[in-house]
């Protein structure tokens, strides 16, 4: 089997690319500056095509002959001066991924969304696959474009392709592979002091491979499928990550109002220099919502044991250069 990846270079791409070794060629498309950091040890194994999602005609060089697209290109920014370009990556992209599929005849399409393409409801505070879309002031920019992303492969799928589209929640790596999900470690390791008063959504990065490669050869295609480990408090996932990190943990609650909430989060600084910030006043609200994602229909098919959080803590620390924790 031939597998294109798209997004190979990124955090997701790259620890799929290293759990589909043995399942099938594996093809990767890449810009021609892309960094191969973290496919370090697997990128002689991968065939590779440069190009973007937003050049038509490099993609639809790189699909041909392809079995499987694993569409998890795209662009993350909550912020909304990035929308016109999030539309254009991860919303035309994506169309661009359907069209040449269609051109081409190549049937199957894992399209690797986020939860934030489900939207939010402040009257709903459980949100499995069956959630419908509402319009709100608390969809992110990042949101909008992935549920329009959506849209196109689900158009896709009634034009004849076989789908699966996957939701992760917060994706928890290592703290070095300095991509925008590190930021949240950087909250607790640069010792802030606030914690938000809603909940958190996370899964392992690791899980979340295995579960997209299990759930393609074993679940129905056609279906959407939510990935999310568990839900806690903010005041508890931070409490947890400090004892791991031998940090102190943030100990006040944001009872004050969103604007504080902004400054005490903004207060962050960026050691890596490569990690955008994720805080604004809208990220800001949804951080004091509490809303959970259901893992149910994922774990009626797959009964799948989770990494806990500690051993993912433990995991997310290991290497890691004193100077990007002070």
């Amino acid at each position: 089997m031939k597998i294109l990846i798209t997004g190979i270079t990124g955090l997701l791409g790259s620890y799929l690319a290293k759990e589909l070794q043995g399942y099938g060629e594996i093809h990767g498309l890449k810009r021609e500056r892309s960094s191969l950091r973290l496919l370090k040890g697997v990128e002689g194994e991968i065939h590779w095509h440069t190009g973007d999602v937003t050049d038509y005609q490099s993609l639809s060089d790189a699909v041909d002959n392809m079995d499987l697209v694993i569409h998890s290109a795209g662009l993350v920014s909550f912020l909304p001066k990035d929308q016109k370009q999030l539309l254009e990556v991860n919303t035309q992209g994506t169309a661009n991924v359907v069209n040449v599929m269609l051109e081409k005849g190549i049937k199957r399409l894992a399209f690797i969304s986020s939860v934030a393409a489900l939207g939010r409801d402040v009257a709903q505070p459980l949100i499995d696959e069956n959630f419908k879309w509402v319009s709100s002031d608390l969809n992110t920019p990042y949101g909008i474009s992935k549920h329009m992303a959506e849209l196109e492969v689900w158009r896709g799928c009634q034009e004849g392709l076989e789908v699966m589209v996957f939701n992760p929640s917060i994706i928890l790596a290592k703290v070095e592979d300095e991509r925008s999900s590190s930021s949240i470690y950087q909250y607790v390791l640069q010792g802030n002091s606030y914690y938000p008063q809603g909940s958190v959504n996370y899964i392992d990065v690791r899980d979340v491979v295995i579960l997209i490669r299990t759930l393609m050869e074993r679940a129905p295609w056609n279906e959407r499928y939510i990935l999310n480990a568990t839900t806690e408090s903010y005041q508890s996932f931070f409490s947890q990550m400090a004892e791991i990190f031998g940090k102190k943990a943030p100990s006040k609650p944001l009872t004050s109002g969103i604007l504080n909430m902004v400054v005490a989060w903004t207060k962050l600084t960026n050691p890596f220099r490569r990690i955008p910030l994720m805080v604004n006043k809208q990220t800001a609200e949804l951080a004091q919502l509490q809303t959970a994602f259901d893992n149910t229909k994922v774990q009626s098919i797959l009964k799948h044991r989770y990494i806990t959080l500690k051993e993912t803590l433990t995991w997310a620390m290991v290497n890691e250069k004193t100077h990007h924790t002070v």
